[in-house]
């Protein structure tokens, strides 16, 4: 039997997905440091809040609360034993409000990095990785989680963990990179780089793509990037709202709904298929989304010039495939915001 993603993803055009989880948990009132996944046990009905925002706005897909919900990132509030106890329940959450919505709503279980350097740069293993992932990944399926979303990964060794810990847990799964580093992710790794990495995947990912970064206009660069690479699944493109700017002691993303309303029509255009925002999009960002990709005859294929002049310039010349691209960074997993 094919999963709820397969099935939508041949019967549909466009999928919308969600928005951002910590701008809008931090809105909620979450402090800084704390760790969201404990808000899965402690504070259940701000979580039934947060998904049933994007599922209001029109959104066809969300994430689960569960990105840094991996041992690795939890030991870090001492939570490292309750892995499955949280996942399950950011999941569990998640089906309820995905299976009352009165239409088919996925429920995607997001799965960040671990925040450790891969070997040999750093001390986290292929094999240890694989076993924090499929810890994770098993509470999400005991939850009820449609497909496993792996996501804001920087080091091709743990978006294959990630994979391989997936097919452990017979789920199936999507996969997204964060390209912010000149078109790189801090890695190392381009736009070009992923569509081969995916294409010799087994089992490869469901759809695969790029989220948060810097702007809506450097993540559609790069997914530009995947279709001129020959990619031959779904792709993904979840960008930020606008840029992150201190106002008045908070970080607020300067992308209004119109912008993301764009971005949205845009993002179709350049050959995504799920559609969805990061950092800074809330719900009435989505419901402009929604309205625009319903709306919005589908497009041409936008070049460079009419994506910077509907959404803003890009954060570097270079799309992270050229000589000029910069030196490769090591970078600890962040969370979504």
């Amino acid at each position: 039997m094919a999963d709820a993603l397969s099935t939508m993803l041949a019967e549909r055009d466009w999928i919308l997905a969600d928005g951002a989880t910590g701008t809008n948990l931090f809105n909620m009132g979450l402090s800084s440091g704390d760790s969201p996944e404990l808000w899965n046990v402690d504070a259940p009905e701000k979580i039934r809040a947060l998904y049933s925002g994007p599922v209001e706005a029109g959104s066809d897909l969300f994430l689960t609360n569960t990105f840094g919900g991996n041992a690795a990132r939890l030991k870090l509030h001492d939570a490292q034993s309750r892995v499955r106890e949280l996942n399950r329940a950011g999941a569990e959450l998640g089906r309820e409000i995905a299976d009352k919505a009165g239409r088919t709503v996925i429920v995607a279980g997001s799965m960040g990095p671990t925040g450790e350097v891969m070997a040999p740069l750093g001390a986290l293993t292929y094999d240890d990785a694989v076993e924090i992932f499929h810890e994770q990944a098993e509470g999400l399926k005991d939850g009820g989680a449609d497909v496993l979303w792996v996501e804001t990964i920087s080091a091709p060794e743990e978006y294959r963990a990630a994979a391989e810990a997936a097919a452990r847990a017979g789920m199936p799964w999507c996969g997204t990179m964060s390209f912010d580093t000149a078109g790189r992710t801090m890695m190392g790794t381009t736009s070009a780089e992923m569509v081969k990495l995916v294409g010799k995947m087994d089992p490869g990912p469901l759809a695969f793509g790029a989220n948060c970064g810097v702007g809506a206009s450097d993540l559609l660069r790069t997914v530009l990037g995947f279709t001129e690479a020959g990619a031959d699944r779904p792709v993904i493109a979840k960008g930020n709202a606008g840029i992150p700017k201190y106002v008045e002691g908070h970080i607020h993303y300067d992308g209004t709904p119109e912008v993301m309303a764009d971005y949205a029509e845009l993002a179709r255009n350049c050959g995504a298929q799920i559609i969805g925002g990061c950092c800074g999009t809330t719900p009435e960002h989505l419901s402009a989304m929604r309205a625009a990709l319903e709306t919005r005859p589908k497009g041409a294929r936008p070049g460079l010039d009419e994506i910077a002049a509907k959404l803003g310039g890009f954060s570097s010349a270079s799309d992270g495939t050229g000589d000029d691209a910069g030196p490769k960074r090591e970078r600890r997993g962040r969370r979504r915001g």
